[in-house]
């Protein structure tokens, strides 16, 4: 293994060691020290990586925010069909990569008042909900989804999904909901 693919193994590993202790402990109750000590290595080593925990946190929330831009939905789909093919490929991952649970939670906790200020930039530019908000459009011309606020429609659906994957953070034997029991709150049914 070469130097830098040694370098970028360890910062993998502070990664995932931040995510652990901010998800379980909490961003303000977390000291750049106790994730050195989670790696583990000194505190001095990790200032080599990171120089700070808000940058740590912020890096986080940077991959979360890249991950999210690998959905765009998939063209001559039915909309319904795209949400639910969504799910079961999101539930499906995040079961064999079980940190994606933990970025769904530390991006909940991202948007939230007194988080570094950077972090809440980066989640509230997402555009998740305006995504989805015109797929569900798409699906109401259709005449698949229910009539009503897209926009609103959208962000209950994402509601749902952000509850699901904290349940699941937390409940490791929790089992993932069936895709269309979601998707089923925005169709029309037969």
């Amino acid at each position: 293994m070469t130097r830098k693919e040694q370098k970028d193994e360890r910062r993998k590993s502070i990664l995932m060691a931040a995510l652990n202790l901010f998800v379980e402990r909490g961003y303000h109750d977390i000291k750049i020290a106790d994730i050195a000590e989670a790696v583990p290595m000194s505190t001095g080593l990790m200032f080599h990586y990171f120089e700070s925990k808000e940058e740590l946190f912020v890096e986080l929330v940077k991959m979360g925010a890249e991950s999210a831009k690998t959905w765009s939905g998939e063209k001559d789909v039915p909309p319904d069909a795209v949400l639910t093919n969504f799910l079961r490929e999101l539930f499906s991952y995040a079961k064999e990569q079980p940190w994606v649970f933990y970025m769904f939670v530390l991006m909940g906790q991202a948007r939230k008042a007194g988080m570094p200020e950077k972090a809440r930039e980066i989640v509230n530019s997402m555009d998740s909900i305006a995504a989805t908000s015109k797929l569900i459009k798409q699906g109401q011309k259709a005449g698949v989804f229910h009539k009503g606020n897209s926009e609103l429609m959208s962000k209950c659906f994402w509601a749902s999904v952000q509850g699901i994957m904290e349940e699941m953070a937390v409940d490791k034997e929790m089992k993932a909901p069936d895709p269309e029991w979601i998707v089923a709150m925005l169709t029309k049914g037969e």
